[in-house]
């Protein structure tokens, strides 16, 4: 029985410097693991700013695409009116020249009034 005692004592101090160990180790990995998530939120924190910036270029670009459309489609309309009036009422020239002259008056004022719109929406913001 003393055998077994003395086995047991041994067991138990040997089990004290394991969990040391163990306890030691976790440590580590666990500032080790704070290290790698602090690097991991400044690389995400970059790519934030860079979907940021690739997000308002693209904005940027929707809105010249759509100004660009409304002054096209102001006069493209003003044409085809044009062109149909002077076809209806056999005024060969003159139609046409009126109303693309109106199409692209209307399309100019729908350009402007779409950025002025624009403008106010990006001062609330």
């Amino acid at each position: 029985m003393a055998e077994g005692t003395n086995g047991e004592g041994k067991g138990s101090r040997g089990q004290s410097s394991d969990e040391a160990a163990l306890s030691a180790r976790l440590g580590s990995l666990d500032h080790r693991l704070s290290e790698i998530r602090d690097s991991r939120k400044i690389g995400t924190d970059s790519s934030g700013n860079e979907q940021d910036k690739a997000q308002a270029k693209a904005s940027a670009m929707a809105t010249g695409l759509r100004l660009s459309s409304e002054l096209v489609a102001g006069v493209l309309v003003g044409a085809a009116l044009g062109w149909g009036f002077d076809r209806l009422l056999s005024t060969s020239p003159w139609g046409l020249i009126v109303f693309l002259l109106l199409g692209f008056t209307a399309g100019v004022m729908n350009v402007m009034r779409t950025a002025g719109v624009m403008a106010k929406q990006s001062e609330r913001l």
